[in-house]
């Protein structure tokens, strides 16, 4: 009996959840605000234009929403005196950016429609026009995503996955957010583009042997062996072509330059180290890929209907 009822619960679990993803919709704000998507690709190229660089920190700023709490908006809300939230968390402090130009898309939607299109939506159509401004792929986003009104630095340090992962906790980690080992291999390539600092590669390029000798050589000149020295110092992720969304980080795999440990985990003798190569050899298997895991991301733990809030300013809770 006992089991029949935890099955009957975990039926109805089931249904919540799908009923919370189905209640996303492309086609969300075409009535409520046509102009959302329009205003907010326009605000993106712009900004990518001015600093490519920027497409990867807005991809991260999604990629660690929806990794803590589900897809809510909760990395925006600035620490305070009294509340320290995810920026204050160990792989955000100092870290993540882009967060002035989610503030200024932000006013250019409210603008249009005032207190209609939520942060966490905004994050999530970013990330894409991001991806697309710098030659990569494009997919349907889903939205209908709420605000949240709370954040934690604690599930920010425990849910997202760190630079000093090996494969199985790297599996773990997405899986834990229902996203399986093509997903995996696929969203780490948005490290196709953007730079990482000091202080996350340091170890791989010290004491790991599974790194190109000369690469590992020339990160050292910038890169001290000394923790605290040069911490900040950033070098690309990609450096094959920094700024380009293609394939080329899974060739830099294959080849051993991989600038963080986790990234060369995925090709290091693992179960993974087939994707990588079929994705290095193929630059529309990794599209396809990645468009569809960025998706099934951008699914996770959504608030919708009455939950959360529509926030008026990304960095705020209304009323705060």
């Amino acid at each position: 009996m006992a089991s029949a009822s935890c099955l009957s619960l975990l039926v109805v679990l089931v249904a919540l959840a799908s009923a919370a993803s189905a209640q996303l919709s492309s086609t969300f704000y075409d009535t409520s605000c046509p102009r959302a998507l329009a205003t907010i690709k326009s605000a993106v190229t712009s900004a990518v234009n001015n600093e490519p660089r920027m497409g990867a920190s807005l991809l991260r700023l999604h990629f660690h929403d929806c990794f803590v709490d589900g897809c809510d908006a909760s990395v925006l809300l600035n620490d305070t005196a009294t509340f320290t939230g995810e920026q204050g968390a160990i792989p955000n402090r100092n870290s993540l950016r882009g967060f002035t130009v989610i503030d200024n898309i932000k006013a250019q939607v409210e603008a249009v429609c005032n207190q209609t299109v939520s942060c966490a939506d905004i994050l999530a159509v970013a990330a894409r026009d991001s991806v697309v401004a710098l030659g990569g792929p494009s997919w349907t986003v889903l939205l209908g995503r709420r605000d949240s009104t709370t954040a934690s630095k604690a599930n920010a340090e425990s849910d997202l996955p760190a630079p000093s992962f090996d494969l199985a906790n790297l599996t773990q980690a997405f899986a834990n957010k229902g996203l399986n080992v093509t997903d995996m291999v696929a969203l780490s390539g948005g490290h196709t583009i953007g730079q990482a600092q000091c202080r996350f590669f340091r170890d791989h390029i010290y004491n790991d042997t599974n790194i190109n000798s000369t690469l590992a050589s020339s990160l050292q000149a910038n890169c001290p062996r000394a923790s605290g020295s040069g911490d900040a110092t950033l070098a690309p992720l990609d450096a094959t072509s920094p700024t380009a969304f293609d394939n080329a980080y899974f060739s830099n795999l294959v080849s051993q330059r991989g600038l963080l440990h986790s990234d060369q985990e995925l090709f290091n003798g693992g179960g993974t180290d087939g994707t990588v190569r079929s994705f290095a050899s193929s630059s529309s298997a990794f599209s396809s890929a990645f468009a569809a895991a960025m998706v099934k991301m951008g699914n996770i733990s959504p608030k919708t209907g009455s939950q959360g809030q529509i926030r008026s300013t990304c960095s705020k809770v209304n009323g705060s």
